[in-house]
């Protein structure tokens, strides 16, 4: 996660583990609150790996833009999301032809 403030990470993970009182913390850090707090030690124990992040609802434009991505599969096929798919009004057996532009592919339905 991007950082507001220039954290040392460590720093604040070792002096909430050695059981400083969080105003302590507060004052040491520059923090104005207790959920400043609380955050800041979640995402230091999230970016050294010792917490998993929670994953949450994507974006509307997170999911247009997973819609709209195709990706080529480790045996070189070219996949695309059902919802593109369906949205274009294509339907199982379609064919098409593939030309190769500047721009990238270009697909041609027969």
């Amino acid at each position: 996660m991007a950082k507001k403030k220039g954290i040392d990470l460590k720093a604040l993970i070792k002096a909430v583990e050695s059981g400083l009182p969080r105003k302590k913390i507060m004052k040491q850090f520059g923090f104005s609150s207790p959920v400043q707090v609380n955050t800041y030690y979640l995402d230091a124990l999230i970016d050294t790996g010792r917490a998993k992040a929670i994953s949450g609802r994507k974006s509307k434009a997170e999911q247009e833009k997973d819609q709209n991505t195709v990706k080529v599969t480790k045996r070189g096929s070219i996949s695309v999301s059902k919802e593109l798919v369906e949205e274009m009004g294509y339907k199982e057996g379609d064919s098409f032809i593939v030309n190769k532009t500047r721009a990238g592919l270009i697909l041609k339905a027969q």
